[in-house]
């Protein structure tokens, strides 16, 4: 196939050695399989400042440390600089994030080098060879939704324990190995100590699991994953190896702690009114 112009360095340079396919076209970037070698690799290619539309909510930025003062000040403001200082740091926030998660044994693609805007990383298949689909394309039974909804609850756990929080996890950016979930996508990942917004983005993450592995077992809707993992981090109890319920139990000691679960239970609340008045809008115009 005819070579992107992003990736024409890369193979001047030698850290690829052909493209062999495009897999996604997304508005953050473009995805492709490249021959190293004898191997073949992901490169994610993300699009120039003037053809992306990052989700850089405030929400996701909080509690990011910048080293430069100097850079800290412009992405704070609105110039040109600024807004390409605030996509470079949410580049680097995935690259950095999947370093450390690869390192805390959390299942993520292993990334081999960072070029110009171009994330190289391994190449997550299928049983066959296949570049893996992502979770929303495959059809489970129970049994396997079970199995899979805990393999990533495990390594939710890992991830917390490591301090991130993926922050938008959903079935779209999980892919389905031979072995199981294999969690991707990380630009919008946030430091679990340092951010004000923690706690409900990981219930969120916990709680978008649920309810899609809970089509194919109903029984985990009844699940509250997310509330008890956060009282354990937020207690100084949370290890990788934790030992989990799915149930939360509120300490009527820690009172910030349940009022924050309340916080919690009411954003669930208006988020499920939205999804209903948007699924009953979809059916009138229908």
């Amino acid at each position: 196939m005819k070579v992107p112009p992003r990736l024409r360095p890369l193979l001047e340079d030698g850290l690829i050695d052909d493209v062999l396919a495009q897999v996604k076209s997304g508005k953050e970037a473009d995805v492709f399989v490249v021959r190293c070698g004898d191997e073949r690799r992901c490169a994610k290619v993300f699009k120039e400042a003037n053809q992306r539309s990052f989700r850089q909510a405030a929400i996701y930025q909080e509690g990011r440390r910048e080293r430069s003062s100097r850079r800290s000040r412009a992405m704070s403001g609105r110039t040109r600089y600024g807004r390409q200082e605030q996509e470079k740091s949410w580049i680097n926030a995935e690259v950095q994030a999947l370093q450390v998660l690869a390192d805390a044994g959390v299942r993520v693609p292993q990334p081999m080098a960072f070029v110009d805007g171009v994330l190289l990383m391994e190449l997550i298949t299928d049983s066959e060879g296949r570049v893996a689909p992502r979770l929303g394309e495959v059809t489970l039974d129970a049994t396997t939704a079970r199995q899979f909804h805990e393999q990533l609850i495990r390594e939710v756990v890992r991830m917390l324990a490591a301090g991130l929080i993926h922050g938008d996890l959903s079935e779209f950016n999980i892919l389905i190995d031979s072995r199981g979930p294999v969690i991707i996508d990380l630009p919008q990942a946030i430091n679990a100590a340092a951010n004000q917004s923690a706690a409900m983005l990981l219930v969120r993450d916990v709680d978008r699991l649920r309810r899609f592995f809970g089509r194919f077992d109903p029984q985990l809707l009844d699940t509250d994953y997310g509330k008890e993992l956060w009282a354990l981090y937020a207690g100084g109890r949370l290890h990788p190896d934790a030992v989990l319920s799915g149930r939360y139990e509120p300490d009527q000691a820690d009172v910030n702690l349940d009022e924050l679960m309340g916080i919690i239970d009411a954003a669930r609340a208006e988020e499920m009114e939205r999804r209903e008045r948007l699924r009953t809008e979809f059916e009138d115009e229908s």
